[in-house]
């Protein structure tokens, strides 16, 4: 039994019956909340999109949509739009399809050919849209399973802002160990090869063109990917017993590795929301010893180390929502170079207002020791007459004074006489 609940009070909206085999999560949300989907089943077959509206809970228009061999879907993450992908059936090949909700318009679809599996990867602005596309060159069946072999991975690439949704594909011969997208810009990043020869390629999308490769470091000990959130800086970590434990952290802008070190038994890797921090964890539930978490720069310098016995999770705060609305913020955006000589003025008063705390800082310690200096002299000139009593009355406190007046001592002193016989 599946149920759903508002949090808020706790109380039962809807409670589903399973069907058929789904990847987790069953039920997977629109970026508004406004719908949930889930793949719906016949016959132990998938054959249907079931989208369910809020607050109502109930199914959209009351039926579901019907697409025989549906394997998995995901909704954009700024539109109501929904990305599932169909297996291969007999002489009809695979294809991916974008559907817009609540019309159901098909607004793209794409065939594709020699398909064992698909992945949907989202870019978190909703610009584009990856596939990775498993596919072979031969299969064959023995009893109930289904062999691949010739594998090799393609990324079809969709311009979702584009008019008519333009694709465009990526071709790898070589294992994907992981993807993943730059959240603001439109570069992604691929792990790709076989240990020792494990490589990342940096690859760019731009309007109208096929996306371009920018970099590709080469031999790298790395599985996971993992982008600041504003973008720009990735970190290039070694997870689980394979990997090592190993940090890159690279500024993606001119491909500069910032630091290359490693975390031993890493097993999480957390950025914080404003991308200025991170974290890496050993957790209790992958080894028993050395857990804990590590405090990072987002340039790669330690900042903290903690270990804790048992320890499991560790998760950052969520930024806070803005206060400013979508508007405001567009108009920001359009008038920065009008408020960026404001902003650099202010950094400067800022830097003078520093400078001049410090100045004066500086300046009250001098005072203060000048005072100190002040008291001590005087002192010593009252003690006067007692130094003159205790040197018999020679004033010695001017001697170093009167370069003038100075008595010179010559002392020799015999070392050793030596006579040589000169023929």
């Amino acid at each position: 039994m599946q149920n759903t609940y508002f949090c808020r009070t706790g109380l039962e909206k809807r409670s589903f019956n399973p069907e058929g085999t789904c990847s987790w999560p069953i039920f997977r949300w629109s970026h508004d909340d406004k719908y949930f989907a889930r793949i719906g089943s016949s016959n132990n077959n998938n054959d249907a999109l079931q989208v369910y509206e809020t607050p109502s809970f109930g199914l959209l228009d009351k039926k579901s949509i019907k697409i025989a061999g549906i394997r998995d879907f995901n909704w954009s993450p700024t539109d109501h739009v929904v990305a599932y992908w169909v297996a291969e059936n007999k002489d009809v090949p695979a294809s991916v399809t974008l559907l817009e909700i609540p019309n159901r318009n098909e607004i793209r679809k794409k065939n594709l050919f020699n398909v064992a599996d698909c992945k949907i990867h989202w870019q978190k602005s909703g610009d584009y849209l990856c596939v990775k596309v498993d596919r072979y060159t031969k299969i064959r069946k023995e009893k109930n399973e289904v062999k691949y072999s010739g594998m090799y991975c393609n990324f079809e690439i969709f311009h979702m802002r584009e008019k008519q949704i333009p694709v465009d594909s990526v071709e790898c011969k070589e294992p994907i160990q992981a993807f993943a997208w730059e959240p603001v810009g439109s570069k992604f990043a691929m792990i790709h090869g076989e240990s020792p020869n494990i490589n990342v390629s940096f690859y760019e999308v731009r309007v109208g063109q096929a996306p371009i490769l920018l970099k590709k470091l080469e031999k790298r000990a790395c599985n996971h990917l993992f982008w600041s959130p504003g973008g720009r800086f990735i970190v290039l970590a070694g997870l689980g017993s394979n990997g090592g434990g190993s940090l890159e952290f690279v500024d993606a802008h001119d491909f500069l590795v910032m630091n290359a070190t490693d975390h031993y038994q890493m097993s999480d890797v957390e950025w914080d929301p404003t991308g200025r921090y991170i974290i890496t964890a050993v957790s209790f539930w992958k080894t028993k010893v050395d857990t804990g978490y590590w405090l990072w720069s987002f340039q790669g310098k330690i900042l903290k180390r903690v270990n804790l016995e048992k320890f499991a999770q560790v998760l950052w705060r969520p930024r806070p929502p803005t206060l400013l609305s979508e508007e405001k913020q567009k108009e920001i955006k359009k008038n920065l170079k009008k408020y960026y000589p404001q902003f650099e003025s202010k950094d400067r008063m800022r830097q003078s207002k520093a400078s001049k705390e410090l100045i004066e800082k500086r300046a009250a310690l001098m005072e203060k020791f000048n005072q100190y200096r002040e008291q001590r002299i005087k002192e010593w000139q009252e003690n006067k007459s007692r130094r003159l009593a205790l040197r018999n009355n020679v004033d010695t406190d001017e001697l170093d004074a009167d370069t003038e007046n100075v008595e010179e001592e010559v002392v020799e002193f015999f070392i050793k006489e030596e006579q040589t016989v000169i023929d």
